[in-house]
């Protein structure tokens, strides 16, 4: 397969939530034992500041595991000042590339695309990289690490696994770097887009390092876990041919969302009643607007408590408005990054619409079953027209867990 190979940074803000906190008081994260973290006994930490890392201690940890003998500052969360810290590092960005050629992939880390600027700049992506952190650092107080590499990736991977080693928290890998670098890391949770779940599901092949998973048969990894298999082996191999102005546009296009926030903290085993209430939802939306959709998106939020939680997309091979072949794909993704954290929203979107002018079958689908799901539906949604959305309803929105008959009860969020 052709592989990308663009000049790719990504910029991680050091203990972001704590290093904001410690600059707002004149304090020095390295030097100051503080975390953050909500009021009761068993919360866990948000963050912690890199002193109290050298110390042993995580950046996620219930207060009562810190050891009795160190002694530490608790201060509580202000989201709107990590936000506004934020997106002052995004200006800094923003100094150095287009829009278009800036990925923001959570509040405190970004990807770049500095393949376009090279020669504006007469210099290479690490000397840009030591320049754009040194910017960062006299603007804003806050340090951070970087990875570089010729695709998303690779670059990711540098970062998260070896930036931290190097004294000026930068470090560039190539695709010279996969065998020796790649195939070692274990466990696979280690591994960028690989949670406990799907972790699990691998070595029940045998599979413990991502060397196994880079020469594990693709095709039959496709199989067992569809589109995200294939996925899951290129990434072992350093595949990954993303373009950042390409994702960015794409993330534009026309698409049906659907979020909720939920009244309770839920797991992975409730959840998935919430998952397939809500890709009934849309289903029934593309069912009505004669659409289906190739690019499936999914992701949960954490509660308060844990914040944090992931928003991934994969693209299917053929477009579908069906709710099972959705509902695996959620699945899937949540297998992959999921880490157990307590729930509080989650969030789905299907996009790259095309209109619906025939039915495209593999090799492993039944016509005429395809045929019956297709009336059952369009059934169903012809009696919730006339009726109402509650006129018809599945066994497990009857379910203690399930917000389906509440939902169908509100207009825009509210009750009617």
């Amino acid at each position: 397969m052709d592989r990308i190979n663009r000049n790719i940074i990504v910029v991680d803000l050091k203990s972001f939530f704590a290093s904001c906190e410690c600059i707002e008081r004149g304090l020095d994260p390295f030097t100051t034992p503080l975390v953050v973290a909500g009021s009761n006994k068993g919360a866990i930490t948000l963050a912690v500041t890199p002193y109290l890392k050298n110390q042993g201690i995580k950046g996620r940890t219930r207060l009562y595991e810190i050891p009795k003998d160190i002694k530490y500052i608790k201060v509580p969360p202000r989201m709107n000042l990590y936000i506004k810290k934020s997106k002052e590092v995004i200006d800094v960005y923003l100094d150095y590339v287009a829009p278009e050629d800036l990925h923001i992939y959570s509040i405190d880390e970004c990807f770049l695309d500095l393949t376009n600027y090279l020669k504006m700049y007469q210099k290479t992506d690490y000397e840009i990289a030591e320049d754009i952190l040194k910017e960062i650092e006299a603007r804003t107080g806050l340090t951070a690490t970087c990875g570089i590499g010729p695709n998303m990736l690779i670059a990711k991977v540098a970062m998260d696994t070896e930036a931290k080693k190097h004294k000026n928290g930068i470090c560039k890998w190539t695709y010279d770097d996969i065998e020796s670098k790649f195939f070692p890391i274990t466990p696979l949770s280690k591994f960028w887009g690989i949670g406990p779940r799907m972790e699990a599901k691998l070595n029940r092949l045998g599979i413990n390092t991502i060397g196994d998973l880079a020469i594990y048969d693709p095709y039959k990894l496709k199989q067992l876990y569809g589109v995200i298999g294939y996925e899951l082996w290129e990434h072992a191999n350093g595949i990954d041919n993303s373009i950042i102005a390409t994702f960015n546009h794409q993330a534009k296009d026309k698409s049906f969302s659907h979020s909720q926030v939920l009244f309770k903290d839920y797991n992975g085993d409730n959840v998935k009643i919430i998952i397939k209430e809500m890709i009934e939802v849309l289903t029934a939306r593309l069912r009505n607007s004669k659409y289906v959709g190739s690019v499936i998106g999914f992701g949960l939020t954490y509660s308060k408590n844990t914040l944090g939680g992931f928003y991934h997309s994969v693209k299917l091979d053929n477009p579908t408005d069906k709710d099972n072949t959705i509902y695996t794909e959620c699945l899937l993704i949540m297998d992959r990054y999921y880490c157990d954290e307590p729930i509080r929203k989650v969030s789905l979107s299907i996009g790259g619409l095309t209109e619906k002018t025939s039915e495209q079958l593999n090799l492993f689908e039944n016509f005429s079953e395809t045929k019956k799901e297709d009336d059952l539906n369009e059934t169903i949604d012809s009696i919730k027209k006339r009726f109402g959305k509650n006129s018809i309803l599945k066994g497990t929105s009857l379910y203690a867990d399930s917000t389906a008959k509440e939902r169908n009860e509100k207009i825009g969020g509210h009750h009617e």
